[in-house]
């Protein structure tokens, strides 16, 4: 895990490089268009499908490293560490978290919306096409709070109990919420198990995440008890029981109203907000959320590297 968390903070996703996740994607989208044909198209039908494909997903993206990590150990342990470091660095997303969001923050401000628009388009789900500089910046600031849980301390948090198997049990898991859990057709009814079980694995580490973000703002100088009060106010204040648990930390660490009104596939979803607007929304506001987002992340790797280390000590 600490090799492998140095590998994502030199190296984050190079380009052109094979990635795990992507092939849990491909399995994903493979496996729906099979069930579909399968199960009944109704509700209850398309439901059958999503669960038996939450099922597969997480059995074949789980068997399969922790396979592959049995078959190195019996070669020699060396080359099982060295597998899983690599596998625990592909499981983490904290640079190319930074990475695609500075990608916003420069175009941005270079004035050239139409590429801040494109470039928020990579790491959000909503529709970018009506969004102002001010959304763009409060859709990237969203996604780097979210995801500071998503992409770091959740995964930190499954790779201290169980490994790299753990790891990509919990990225297969991450990945069908974020490709199939949508409210609106076709993922409706599909997307139901994949975003319910999405919420019940993200529910605890979406909460220390939030704690390690806190005292992480603590350390760069923000205002702690203003991000206190807002996660205490604002914390459920999303569809989700996980997602405003980060996002509300930030908003009060950085003083900004997050959150409201977002298109998906067309269509309209009101929101409430999540925050006081103590200040404008502001491109500057993103590097702010990745110096936040790092702060946090290694203030969680050595709470879960201490843990690790300390029940090992122990038994």
């Amino acid at each position: 895990m600490l090799i492998g968390f140095g590998m994502d903070l030199l190296l984050g996703d190079p380009p052109g490089w094979p990635h795990p996740v992507v092939w849990i994607g491909r399995l994903i989208s493979g496996l729906e268009v099979r069930l579909r044909g399968l199960f009944p198209a109704s509700p209850q039908g398309e439901r059958w499908a999503g669960g038996v494909l939450w099922a597969l997903v997480v059995l074949v993206s789980t068997a399969v490293p922790a396979a592959l990590l049995w078959g190195c150990g019996m070669v020699h342990p060396w080359l099982r560490l060295a597998v899983e470091s690599v596998m625990c660095w592909q499981i983490l997303a904290a640079k190319s978290l930074r990475d695609e969001s500075m990608k916003v923050h420069a175009a941005l401000e270079a004035g050239d919306l139409e590429a801040s628009r494109r470039a928020v388009s990579m790491i959000v789900g909503r529709d970018v096409s009506r969004l102002d500089s001010a959304g763009v910046a409060r859709a990237a600031v969203e996604t780097v709070a979210e995801n500071t849980s998503d992409g770091v301390v959740a995964p930190l948090f499954f790779l201290a109990v169980g490994g790299a198997p753990l790891g990509f049990f919990y990225k297969a898991v991450n990945t069908m919420d974020s490709m199939l859990g949508y409210v609106e057709p076709p993922y409706k009814d599909i997307g139901l198990v994949p975003a319910k079980m999405d919420d019940v694995m993200n529910f605890l580490p979406a909460r220390l995440s939030a704690l390690v973000m806190l005292a992480a703002g603590g350390l760069l100088g923000m205002d702690v008890g203003r991000g206190w009060r807002i996660f205490r106010r604002d914390r459920f204040n999303h569809a989700s029981p996980n997602s405003a648990q980060t996002e509300s930390v930030c908003a009060g660490l950085m003083g900004l109203r997050l959150a409201g009104d977002a298109w998906y596939h067309g269509v309209l979803h009101k929101k409430p907000f999540i925050g006081d607007p103590v200040q404008d929304v502001r491109p500057g506001d993103i590097p702010r959320a990745c110096r936040l987002l790092y702060a946090a992340a290694v203030l969680a790797l050595a709470l879960c590297a201490g843990g690790k280390g300390l029940i090992l000590f122990i038994f």
